[in-house]
C-alpha cells in the first residue's frame, strides 16, 4: 500500500528544496517529521507539512499505523516560474524569475 502527499506551487526553488529532501528517503516518517522540525529552511518546514499530510492520509483513509511507514520517495519537481524585471543601469531592465516547485511525498508500509 503506498500513500501519496502533493503539495504544488510552493514558493521556494526546486534546488534548494531536494537538497532537505534527498535527507529523507529511506527513513521511518516519525523519525523524519523530527529531522525536519530541526532544520532551519523554509523548504524544510514546507515538506514536514507535506509528510504530515502523507501520515495523516494513511491513518485516516486506508487505516495504516503510523509507526510503520516508510519513506519510499520525497521528490521534488519544478513548478513555473513568477517571470519579473529589475531596474538596470543606463535605463534597462533585468529579468528576475521566481521559481516556484511542487512537492511530492510516498510512504509505504515496512516489512516487519
Amino acid at each position: 500500500m503506498e500513500v501519496v502527499s502533493l503539495t504544488k506551487y510552493t514558493r521556494v526553488s526546486a534546488k534548494k528544496a531536494r537538497q532537505v529532501a534527498k535527507e529523507l528517503k529511506g527513513k521511518p516518517a516519525n523519525e523524519a517529521l523530527e529531522l525536519l522540525k530541526f532544520i532551519p529552511r523554509k523548504s524544510a518546514r514546507l515538506l514536514r507539512k507535506t509528510l504530515h499530510s502523507a501520515v495523516a492520509n494513511a491513518e485516516n483513509n486506508h487505516n495504516l499505523n503510523s509507526d510503520d511507514l516508510i519513506i519510499k520517495e520525497a521528490i521534488v519537481e519544478e513548478g513555473p516560474a513568477f517571470k519579473r524585471f529589475k531596474p538596470a543601469a543606463r535605463g534597462s531592465a533585468k529579468p528576475i524569475r521566481k521559481r516556484t516547485s511542487h512537492l511530492r511525498i510516498t510512504l509505504t508500509e515496512s516489512s516487519n
